[in-house]
This record gives C-alpha cells, sequence and structure tokens, in this order.
C-alpha cells in the first residue's frame, strides 16, 4: 500500500460520509418538493379552504372528480422542483454536463416514482373505496410518497447522477489522486 493511499477504514468513512450528505440534502430537497405535491394536490382536489362570499367553506378543487389528474399536476410541479434543488444542491458533484439528458432521466425516474404514488393512491380509492382527505394524503403522500422515496433515492444516485463524487471530501473512492490533491491543496 503507498504511504499516500489512505486505509480500507478511511475510504469506507469517506464514503459513508458521501451518502450521509447526499441523504440529508435529498431529505430536505425532497421535503420541499413534498409541500409543493401535498399542497398542490390537496388545492386541486379539496381547493382552497376559505369561507366564500356566503360564508360556506369551499370543499371542492378544480379537479374534485379527477384525484389521480390531479395528483399528475402536483407530482409534475414537485419534479420541478426537486430537479433544480437535486441538481445545484444534493448531487452538484455528480451533475453531468449533458443537462437534457440528466433531465429526461430524473423526468423518467420521476414517473416511476409518481405511478407507484398515484398506484396507492389509486388502490385506496377504488379497491378500498376511501375517499377522505385523510385516507387520499396517507396513501399517496405517505404511503406512495416513502415507496416513491427509496425507489428516486436509489435511481438518482445510480443513473442520473452517477459521477464520482469529487468535491465531498480529502479522498473520494474512486477518484484520481491529482483530483483530490486539487480539492484538499
Amino acid at each position: 500500500m503507498a504511504a499516500d493511499d489512505p486505509g480500507l477504514f478511511q475510504r469506507l468513512r469517506d464514503t459513508l460520509d458521501v451518502l450521509v450528505r447526499e441523504v440529508a440534502k435529498f431529505g430536505i430537497v425532497g421535503f420541499v418538493a413534498f409541500i409543493v405535491d401535498t399542497v398542490g394536490y390537496n388545492f386541486l382536489v379539496f381547493g382552497p379552504h376559505f369561507k366564500n362570499m356566503l360564508g360556506y367553506e369551499t370543499t371542492e378543487g378544480i379537479l374534485h372528480d379527477t384525484p389521480l389528474r390531479a395528483k399528475i399536476c402536483s407530482v409534475a410541479a414537485a419534479t420541478l422542483v426537486a430537479w433544480l434543488g437535486n441538481r445545484y444542491w444534493t448531487f452538484r458533484h455528480r451533475r453531468r454536463p449533458a443537462v437534457g439528458h440528466e433531465l429526461v432521466l430524473f423526468v423518467t425516474f420521476n414517473v416511476v416514482g409518481m405511478i407507484i404514488a398515484v398506484l396507492c393512491l389509486g388502490f385506496s380509492r377504488y379497491v378500498l373505496d376511501l375517499h377522505s382527505q385523510l385516507a387520499d394524503n396517507i396513501s399517496g403522500n405517505g404511503v406512495g410518497l416513502v415507496l416513491g422515496t427509496l425507489f428516486r433515492f436509489w435511481a438518482y444516485r445510480t443513473f442520473v447522477f452517477p459521477g464520482v463524487a469529487l468535491a465531498e471530501g480529502p479522498h473520494v473512492p474512486g477518484a484520481s489522486d491529482t483530483k483530490n490533491a486539487k480539492m484538499t491543496g
């Protein structure tokens, strides 16, 4: 082993440090996207919760009769927020120079994540016959979100932002010594 080559323990620690930072940033970006998705869905299906001119609370949104379409719209808005946050913050050290290719991959994997959430919502609505706001939020924004998020994190790291994490620490496994020397010196 060369004198400047860190040991296995240090490489594992560096890898874990990068992973922890990515997970934390991914979680923050995901939380913001979750707010966009949840607020957007509830607004589209259940409407703004304020008293109208007659004093009655509005309980129907413009897409009240089409909750799956509303979910698709809210996820689309959240996807744009998530791509910007993940590209320019979470995975900025991994992003591709070909922005268009990266965006296509990102959207593709978000569509799969959205399908996971929509399937959970559809199961709740049309198989279990649950139509309340609470049931929609638990199935679409709870169960669907968790399953979709696990899938997305794996897909983003593996396919969308696959580059070696060069800017995250003094030594990153797989990075060349000259790149590491530029980072630390």
